[in-house]
């Protein structure tokens, strides 16, 4: 008797999925849009063979978060689906996509979407490295309006290009950028050829001037104004006084300077 029962209903759950992908083929109007939110994978890849599933109803269809791999996979390889722009960017976002499909459209994402999708919390680390690395492919030939708008919310790698590149109209706005990192303004200071508009950028900017490995690097760097290497030598350690009065790190007349405040230091310590 149990086992009856459970075969019964097992033959009307496989009869309504049937029915139900039937539907899918020919639904329209509210019918279809029901459907975008059925659980099983045969009912919705019915729907993308529906003729009356129309762009809005397909991103939406893409919102899912939910929605079966084996779906995303098939849109992906639709080329009709994907002459639509909102359709490639819906796949290329979303975080179930498969690695394969997803890396090749995140190559043909608008600049401002491969920002977005390279600081979006759930995207793979893969696709968000692939985005970031499409941003600073094409920096070199971006109008100076789209550079401005990178250096106000683009992703740390990029900021740090953006950084690197020195523009007048740039600097302000990138050193502001949030997600600007330590490493990347580090990163920049640490090349031996930097436009002294940069440094001076970075020497008066209220957050970086203040962070003691950046006042270390100013200090290293060969491009920095003496007046600003000794307004921070105080606050250096003498481990790292000595370090950098080490020959060949900074120039011989720095190395005056930085001599004589270690033999401030030490003469201060010795006197107390």
């Amino acid at each position: 008797m149990f086992k009856s029962s459970c075969e019964k209903r097992r033959v009307i759950t496989v009869d309504a999925i049937s029915q139900d992908r039937e539907r899918a083929l020919t639904a329209t109007g509210d019918d279809l849009t029901l459907l975008l939110h059925h659980p099983d994978p045969a009912v919705l890849l019915a729907l993308l063979d529906n003729p009356a599933l129309d762009e809005t109803q397909l991103c939406l269809l893409l919102e899912r978060k939910d929605l079966p791999t084996e779906i995303l996979e098939e849109v992906a390889h639709r080329k009709p689906l994907l002459k639509n722009y909102r359709v490639k960017r819906a796949i290329a976002f979303h975080p179930r996509t498969p690695r394969l499909p997803s890396l090749r459209l995140v190559r043909d994402l608008y600049l401002m979407d491969l920002a977005q999708l390279a600081l979006l919390p759930g995207t793979p680390a893969e696709r968000k490295r692939i985005a970031e690395e499409q941003l600073l492919t094409r920096l070199s030939q971006l109008p100076i309006g789209q550079k401005v708008a990178l250096a106000r919310r683009g992703p740390a790698r990029v900021a740090g290009s953006l950084l690197a590149e020195g523009h007048a109209q740039l600097l302000s706005v990138v050193l502001d950028n949030a997600f600007l990192t330590e490493a990347q303004v580090l990163k920049v200071l640490s090349r031996e050829t930097l436009s002294p508009d940069v440094i001076r950028a970075i020497c008066q900017h209220p957050k970086w001037s203040c962070i003691y490995n950046v006042r270390l690097a100013l200090v290293r760097h060969p491009g920095s104004t003496l007046s600003s290497i000794l307004a921070y030598l105080p606050e250096l350690t003498v481990s790292d006084l000595r370090e950098l009065a080490s020959p060949g790190i900074v120039s011989e007349s720095l190395r005056k300077y930085l001599q004589a405040e270690i033999h401030r230091r030490v003469h201060k310590g010795s006197e107390l």
